[in-house]
């Protein structure tokens, strides 16, 4: 990841709510020119500026559908360069703390992925049609851009792979970098476990035998979201015991075991859509990133009951790197005319990818 240089010295003495207020004069002086995106993942100091909130690619595509001249991306790297991957001519992205990376999309390097690409070819003998999950970068959308990919995101990928198997009778998928979702869906979807098989690119032929190349039908890459891998079988036996009747709702990054124990699991936008038609009085265990999950508490106090499924802090760190501070600085250097931080993605890279994305949104259904 880039490095983010210590911000000066003036913004770290500052006290927070000046910090807030000034944010606010910022944005209201830069107006239609600066549009702001809040992941769910933020914290509320941070939402309560945003102009749209939701999941990295909705962002992005709200983002690119403005006038505005500049995009500031309150979440991660990867999100960003989606988000000028997507953008209009003028548009200018900027990431307020260049070291908020997300450690699932930088476990996918794209020269792994190319020897990866290169063995399963050579070894599995039928066509390989890759996905990648958004949670990616620039270069591996590229890649799965140029060999006729899709991309997919945690709502759509049950899409994105039945669109793949329909590629051909004997087709493979390499599904990156999460497999985690590549596993929960293909199961809930008819696939065995047996079906599957996960490639590490830190082992020699991914630690895979040939036998086990041609025999799977999914290649899983072996990445994670860190945040995800916090909630355990554990937590909803102890939740359950804690709460009769308790509803658990669980992000598809979850392992395996955890998505089977938990009575639903959806994507952010879709914990959030089941929780609001909910009736009143139900109680919800969530097992996702505690930022998300205190504001649908707060939201639903007194008529519904919210909590996370872990007593632990399930926090997005880098994430977390976003802070009002960054913000500010941001703001500060557009409103002088300075543009800071911005995330630019090559045009060959830039194009590729966008292949990937186009497919996404093509995908039947």
């Amino acid at each position: 990841m880039p490095f983010q240089p210590p911000l000066p010295d003036e913004y770290q003495r500052m006290a927070d709510p000046d910090v807030l207020a000034r944010i606010a004069e910022r944005k209201a002086a830069l107006g239609r020119r600066v549009v702001i995106l809040g992941h769910h993942y933020q914290e509320d100091d941070i939402v309560r500026f945003a102009d749209f909130v939701g999941d990295s690619f909705k962002l992005s595509r709200q983002a690119s559908q403005t006038t505005a001249e500049f995009i500031v991306f309150c979440g991660v790297h990867f999100m960003a360069e989606s988000a000028d991957i997507l953008s209009s001519p003028g548009q200018q992205v900027i990431l307020p703390d260049l070291s908020a990376g997300c450690s699932m999309a930088e476990m996918a390097d794209e020269d792994d992925v190319v020897d990866a690409w290169e063995t399963i070819s050579r070894v599995g003998g039928e066509p390989i049609v890759p996905i990648c999950y958004v949670n990616s970068t620039a270069a591996v959308k590229a890649f799965v851009g140029r060999h006729g990919g899709t991309a997919c995101t945690s709502s759509n990928a049950r899409r994105a792979i039945a669109w793949a198997l329909g590629r051909g009778e004997n087709v493979k998928l390499l599904f990156i970098p999460d497999q985690h979702l590549g596993r929960n869906t293909a199961f809930e979807m008819g696939y065995p476990l047996e079906s599957m098989a996960v490639w590490d690119p830190a082992q020699r032929n991914g630690g895979l035998t040939d036998e086990q190349i041609r025999a799977a039908r999914f290649i899983l890459w072996n990445g994670y979201c860190s945040v995800h891998q916090i909630f355990t079988v554990a937590d909803i036996d102890r939740v359950r015991a804690e709460r009769p009747g308790v509803q658990v709702i669980v992000h598809p990054e979850c392992d395996f075991a955890v998505v089977q124990k938990a009575d639903q699991s959806g994507s952010t936008e879709r914990i959030g859509q089941v929780i609001d038609a909910a009736p009143p009085g139900s109680a919800w265990a969530v097992g996702t990133e505690i930022h998300l999950v205190k504001r649908l508490a707060d939201r639903y106090r007194g008529e519904k009951h919210v909590q996370s499924l872990t007593g632990i802090q399930c926090l997005c760190t880098t994430m977390y790197r976003i802070d009002p501070r960054h913000l500010l600085w941001s703001l500060d250097n557009l409103a002088a005319g300075r543009v800071v931080n911005r995330v630019t993605v090559d045009e060959p890279t830039k194009q590729l990818a966008k292949l990937a994305l186009d497919q996404m949104l093509a995908l039947p259904g």
